[in-house]
């Protein structure tokens, strides 16, 4: 969220919701796919995936340790290793079903949306169920043609630990 212009939003059109839903729903169905090259498209060229630590939620990528902070760069190189044989925790791939809710849109000036949504991601792998719970805190960018690009893309873990996930081997 650009909480630096928090009090210059406002609630967003109810078809720019409805777009918005649309394009989180089309996103989960890339990932669940594992389509990831075209995931990664849904990405402006400055856009960032973070996902921060579980005991500080709302904590400042730069000056607090996160679970995940890529940039473009590094997200690229995320995706080619997660496709790769290389991803021993991910190869072969484990299969995931994401449920998105409760999605709020707010305009906060220019093309700029941000956007909170609750999500659950399970994991199936090797006979185990893992189940990731939290919120997304995006900020999108809106071209000409309503179409969305990530600017930062958040996962907010709502666990107080990744026991007994051990760790984040998949795009929350």
């Amino acid at each position: 969220m650009t909480n630096d212009l928090s009090d210059l939003r406002s609630p967003a059109a109810e078809p720019v919701v409805r777009a918005v839903e649309r394009f989180l729903y089309a996103e989960a169905d890339l990932l669940d796919e594992w389509r990831l090259h075209e995931w990664l498209e849904l990405f402006g060229p400055t856009g960032e995936y973070q996902i921060p630590a579980t005991d500080k939620p709302d904590g400042d990528p730069g000056r607090d340790l996160f679970l995940v902070q890529d940039d473009r760069f590094l997200l690229e190189h995320r995706v080619n290793s997660l496709l790769t044989r290389a991803a021993h925790a991910e190869y072969p791939h484990s299969r995931t079903r994401r449920m998105i809710t409760n999605v709020r849109v707010w305009e906060s000036g220019g093309r700029l949306l941000d956007v909170t949504a609750n999500f659950t991601v399970h994991r199936v792998r090797s006979g185990n169920v893992d189940t990731y719970i939290g919120q997304y805190r995006h900020v999108l960018e809106q071209d000409d043609h309503t179409e969305y690009r990530f600017l930062v893309r958040k996962a907010v873990l709502d666990l107080d630990a990744l026991r007994p996930h051990g760790k984040v081997s998949v795009i929350l």
